[in-house]
């Protein structure tokens, strides 16, 4: 029945998109064996690994003021997920600060004021094609924007996060950043379409700061994007790209059809870091979720901290 009900739409979706995609998602959904997305975690979502470090902080001014460390929350024109970051990263024991390109580059702010750095998604420059590139560019082709993000990458105490259009953004700034040369750029969808899904990823072991004793996890996430198909310069050196997270189907396999790769990329690569840990990328937005109350769905043992909470945790604890 319900491929049946589906049918009208597939037939609709083979002229509008990509037939292809069209076709394995009905596949997909017609599927009597697919499990739909079913969670598993590694770790325990009450427990804050953080917890410690953020009261003794909280006693202390060693960082800031408030004794907590400044993240800056970047964003460029018609990025839209500034609010839920600056939410996700507060939740986990820092002080989030509002930061615009235009902050950057006229010199009213300075990156070496922060700890931490996140670009954010959402429609940069309008969400047309090449957007995290035109990003990319506004901090190359300028003097003083050049200049602050390459001494913040190349400081070795601080963190960077990119998501979305910041993924797209951080990727093509690879050959500033210690440890990312092998970093994919990130193309159009193979759907030919904006995606906007929940879907399922797994956490691989790395040495990313966000991701620590969460390998082997698998756990939805919103992705919500137009260009998300990792392309790399070499597929043969993939292995050394650090790839942290990949979407994976119900059954757990490493998602090579649609809707469960929800862009194309080979092997379902979706999350990197750099060599040492302290820069991370990826295209979902884990900060839409974080608490389990955004969820469309949650298993109800998670209570109100969702899983993705961890990684802002994890990055509050590998500050100190």
């Amino acid at each position: 029945l319900k491929a049946l009900w589906w049918k009208t739409s597939w037939q609709m979706q083979r002229l509008r998109d990509n037939p292809e995609c069209a076709d394995q998602e009905y596949q997909s959904i017609s599927d009597p064996a697919n499990p739909g997305l079913r969670p598993q975690l590694t770790f325990d979502t009450h427990h804050n690994v953080a917890g410690i470090i953020i009261e003794r902080a909280s006693k202390s001014s060693s960082h800031a003021p408030t004794g907590k460390p400044r993240v800056a929350i970047l964003r460029e024109q018609g990025v839209n997920g500034q609010i839920e970051m600056a939410a996700a990263f507060d939740a986990a024991g820092f002080t989030a600060v509002d930061v615009h390109m235009s902050d950057l580059i006229s010199g009213r702010r300075s990156l070496n004021d922060f700890a931490g750095m996140v670009a954010c998604g959402g429609f940069s420059y309008g969400d047309v094609m090449g957007a995290g590139g035109g990003w990319a560019n506004s901090i190359r082709y300028n003097a003083r924007a050049f200049d602050e993000f390459s001494r913040f990458f190349q400081r070795e105490d601080t963190f960077g996060l990119g998501v979305c259009n910041g993924c797209q953004m951080m990727s093509r700034l690879r050959d500033l950043i210690p440890g990312a040369a092998y970093w994919p750029g990130f193309e159009r969808n193979a759907s030919e379409q904006f995606e906007a899904r929940l879907v399922m990823v797994e956490v691989f072991k790395s040495e990313s700061v966000f991701l620590k004793e969460m390998q082997g996890s698998r756990i939805p996430v919103v992705v919500a994007h137009g260009e998300g198909r990792a392309t790399f310069a070499d597929e043969e050196k993939i292995g050394d790209a650090n790839v942290v997270l990949a979407y994976v189907d119900g059954h757990g396999n490493l998602a090579d059809s649609y809707p469960a790769n929800p862009n194309g990329s080979p092997y379902g690569v979706t999350g990197l870091c750099s060599d040492d840990g302290r820069f991370t990328i990826m295209m979902p937005h884990p900060e839409r979720i974080f608490r389990s109350v955004t969820n469309s769905w949650a298993p109800e043992q998670w209570g109100e901290r969702g899983p993705w909470l961890r990684i802002f945790e994890n990055a509050r604890l590998a500050v100190g």
